[in-house]
Formats: structure tokens, C-alpha cells, sequence
């Protein structure tokens, strides 16, 4: 390559103006300082204050330890069949973050264009705000373990594709566009597919423990993945890492196949129940959780759209922005170390966005690089106790096999479909309005069950008595 990563990433982030650079509260970009020991140090108080912060929030809310027992969410690893999956979806999610990292880079390198990286990163979640609505039809009728299993095989041959076109040295932009795009078709049928294979996976207790678990998974590589993606295209190239990720879904097909092996058989569905979106326009609880989905993507999307000016804005260098992703990430799963309850209810979703709101309220008004990534982290761990919360809770209610894959394709599009616009908004209004205002905009939906719940207890009373499901029971 003729330049380096820092260098390129210089021409998207432009220079601090002088007399700017240094200060007591952020490191010099000119010394080269990157993040480390408060790095590390700012992700763990994050995490300790979001525990005490989360105990608040439920005592002001009402919500009581209940009858059954705490214990980490990672005991449901212990289950054989669950732990083969747990592993697949690891390698899988994985791979898929070493891509996500190489080809945003690459898109630069191919046209210098800062637009192109956002089109190329907006594809891969196109296909679930397009497709999603009709996603769980399509699971229904094949079923979701031929569905997991399609779709492993289907973006294995288009990472595989990607590979030998990288090879020959023909691989274009509008190639690598189509091909983030047939990777966002794929993603957009798994997703419903996995979100009800994972509770057949474990005894009914462990639903939300497994689910939370599932969500690790794809966090560990959003954590980890993206340091080993820089160091291998620097090294061996981007083909490479293409190969990886093909090879990581092969490995996941492989695992399916043999846990579907030891399912238990199911006649697949022919039933017409309705999209997800119809079960929710009838059913209004269901509605309500879904749009406490969209509110944790779209509060959350500023650490990776805006992290690039929260960190020239304090004076930190472009590996700064990369250590926001990380430290979502690292919360995420330094959040599933927690012990959990086996009960899931309205009032503790509503307090786990509350805290998602105000650690991204943090974020983005923080005048420190320090206190920016613990509210990075704290999001992290809210995010992992909202999205646990959440799809329990619709699993829970859409009764019935056909229901809750029409209503988990909807929590589709509900949780990736709603990345575009939030990047979109993020993107188009930051430069007119401010970062700051923006983020905070996107901030503000997550803050509103918590408000509503304490502010109209008897509206509250009434919704947690229709949506609070015991998985112990």
C-alpha cells in the first residue's frame, strides 16, 4: 500500500487547529499517545457505576428481587447444545467484524471518498428496513434452523467471492457495495431465525440468560475484532480477511448442521399469521417493545457515527474514535459478568434505556476523552440489559412458534433497519446542528419509558401487569 492506515484516516479527520492540541485534560495527538491504561481504567468504573446507577433506578421504579434465584447469564454455556451454538455464532460474529473493519477501510483506499465508506457501511443494513417485514414469513415456511443454515452458506460464498476478486486485483467499489449489500440480505433473514433457534437451545428458566449470552457473542467481536482487522490488511492483505470470514460461516453451517442433527423435528408452518408489524399494530404491548428497540439502536449510534468528532473535538487522535466502538463493546460484555434475574418486565427494559440514555448524554457532552469512553462503556452494559430485557419479553409474548418469528423479524427491523435513518440523522444534521445537539435528540427516546412510568404510575401499573413474564414459572 503506499500509505498507512493513520495516514489515511488523517484525510477524513481533519488536523486540531494549532494551539489546540495539548492540554491537562487529553492526551497530545502530536506524541503519539493512543489509548491504554485509562482506557481500560475508564471502562471499568463505567461499569461499576452503571451497576450502582441501575440499583437506583430500580428502587425508584418499584421493581423487587422476585423469587427466583440471581446467577451469571454465562451458566446457560454449560448446556452442550447452547455451547456448540454459543461457539459457532462467536467465530461467526467474529469474522464478520474483521470484514466490517477492513472493508470500510478499503472503500477509502478505492475512491477517497468518505461518502463511499458510508454507502458501503448503510448497505449492510438496507436489506432489514427493505426485507425485514416479510423476513419471518420466509423463516416460517422453511424453518429456522434451514434458514441459520442457508443463510451461513449464502454469505460464506459471498465473502468467498470477495476473496478472489480482491486475489485478482478486480475488485471495484460498486463490487464491494453489492457485496456488503447480499451480506445485509442474509443478516436480514438470520436474525429472526436465531432469535428463536437460541431459546430452543435451553430450558425455558434460561431464555433471557441465552438470549443475553447470544448478544455477547456479536459484541466480543465489535470489542475485539477490529485491532486484529487493521494489523491483518496491514500484513497480509485484504484478501485474507475476506477468506477468514468465509471461513468462519463455513464453520457456523457445520455446527448447525450437527445441531440440528439432535432437534427436535417440527412441521414447518404454512399458517399466514401476519408480518410482525401487523401482531403489533393489533396488539398494542407488543408495539410499545418494539419501539423501546429502536430507541436502544438509535441512542447508541452516535459512538460510531459521531466518535470521530467527539475525539478531534477533545483533542484526541483518530485511534481515540476506534476505542468508543471498543469500549461499547467491552461494556457489553463486561456487562454479562453480572449475575441476572430470571424475570423480565416493562419496568426494568424502562430502566436499563434510562441508563442508556443518560451514558450517552455523557458521551457526548463529556468535555474529557476519559469520561466520553466510561459513558461509552456504560452503554455498552445498558444496551446488553435492554436488548436482553426486550426480546425476552416479545419471544414471551408473541405466543406460538408462527408469532414469534413474524414478531422477531419486526424486532428486525427494529433493531437494524432503524441503524440507516439514525446514521442518516446522525450524518446529515450533525454538520447544520452540532454533534452535541443531535446526540443528545438521539439520546432523548430512550429516556422516554422511564419518564412515562414515573411520571403516570397508573399507565405503567397497567403495562407491566400485561407484559411481566416469569420464565421460572
Amino acid at each position: 500500500m503506499s500509505s498507512t492506515v493513520p495516514d489515511q484516516l488523517e484525510k477524513v479527520i481533519p488536523a486540531e487547529p494549532a494551539g489546540n492540541q495539548c492540554s491537562s485534560r487529553t492526551p497530545c495527538p502530536s506524541d503519539g499517545t493512543t489509548p491504554g491504561p485509562t482506557f481500560l481504567a475508564s471502562i471499568y468504573i463505567g461499569v461499576y457505576g452503571a451497576r450502582k446507577s441501575l440499583d437506583w433506578a430500580r428502587k425508584s421504579f418499584g421493581i423487587t428481587e422476585g423469587s427466583s434465584q440471581k446467577g451469571s447469564v454465562w451458566r446457560v454455556v454449560s448446556q452442550p447444545r447452547f455451547r456448540w451454538y454459543f461457539a459457532g455464532s462467536v467465530v461467526s460474529n467474529f469474522g464478520t467484524w474483521l470484514q466490517n473493519g477492513a472493508q470500510v477501510v478499503l472503500a477509502f483506499q478505492l475512491t477517497h471518498s468518505v461518502a463511499w465508506v458510508g454507502i458501503v457501511t448503510g448497505a449492510q443494513f438496507l436489506s432489514p428496513l427493505v426485507l425485514g417485514p416479510w423476513a419471518g414469513g420466509a423463516v416460517r415456511r422453511l424453518g429456522n434452523w434451514h434458514t441459520l443454515i442457508l443463510t451461513q452458506c449464502l454469505s460464506m460464498s459471498i465473502s468467498a467471492t470477495l476473496a478472489v476478486l480482491q486475489f485478482w486485483h478486480v475488485l471495484s467499489i460498486r463490487g464491494l457495495a453489492i457485496g456488503a449489500l447480499a451480506m445485509g440480505f442474509s443478516f436480514t433473514f438470520a436474525l429472526p431465525a436465531q432469535s428463536v433457534t437460541v431459546p430452543s437451545l435451553v430450558s425455558p428458566t434460561e431464555t433471557k440468560r441465552a438470549l443475553a449470552v447470544d448478544s455477547v457473542s456479536y459484541n466480543l467481536g465489535r470489542a475485539l475484532a477490529p485491532a486484529l482487522s487493521v494489523a491483518l490488511f496491514l500484513t497480509v492483505g485484504f484478501s485474507w480477511i475476506f477468506v477468514l470470514n468465509a471461513a468462519s460461516f463455513a464453520f457456523f453451517a457445520v455446527v448447525l448442521l450437527g445441531l440440528k442433527k439432535n432437534a427436535a423435528s417440527a412441521e414447518v408452518d404454512q399458517s399466514s399469521p401476519g408480518n410482525g408489524f401487523r401482531i403489533a399494530w393489533q396488539d398494542r404491548r407488543i408495539l410499545i417493545l418494539l419501539l423501546m428497540v429502536a430507541a436502544v439502536t438509535v441512542a447508541s449510534d452516535p459512538i460510531t457515527v459521531l466518535g470521530p468528532q467527539v475525539a478531534h473535538t477533545l483533542g484526541g487522535s483518530a485511534d481515540w474514535s476506534d476505542a468508543f466502538i471498543a469500549a461499547l463493546g467491552t461494556g457489553h460484555v463486561l456487562g454479562s459478568l453480572r449475575p441476572i434475574r430470571h424475570e423480565a418486565s416493562v419496568r426494568r427494559g424502562a430502566a436499563a434505556l434510562g441508563l442508556l440514555s443518560a451514558a450517552m448524554m455523557v458521551f457526548i457532552l463529556s468535555p474529557w476523552l476519559w469520561l466520553s469512553i466510561l459513558g461509552a462503556a456504560t452503554a455498552g452494559l445498558a444496551c446488553l440489559l435492554a436488548g436482553a430485557t426486550l426480546r425476552t419479553l416479545l419471544l414471551n409474548y408473541a405466543d406460538g412458534p408462527a408469532r414469534q418469528t413474524a414478531v422477531m423479524a419486526a424486532w428486525a427491523v427494529a433493531w437494524a433497519g432503524s441503524k440507516p435513518i439514525a446514521s442518516l440523522v446522525d450524518g446529515t444534521f450533525a454538520g447544520i446542528f452540532g454533534f452535541r445537539l443531535i446526540g443528545l435528540v438521539l439520546a432523548l427516546p430512550a429516556l422516554a419509558p422511564a419518564v412515562v412510568l414515573s411520571l403516570r404510575p397508573s399507565f405503567g401499573k397497567r403495562l407491566v401487569h400485561h407484559t411481566t413474564f416469569n420464565t421460572a414459572s
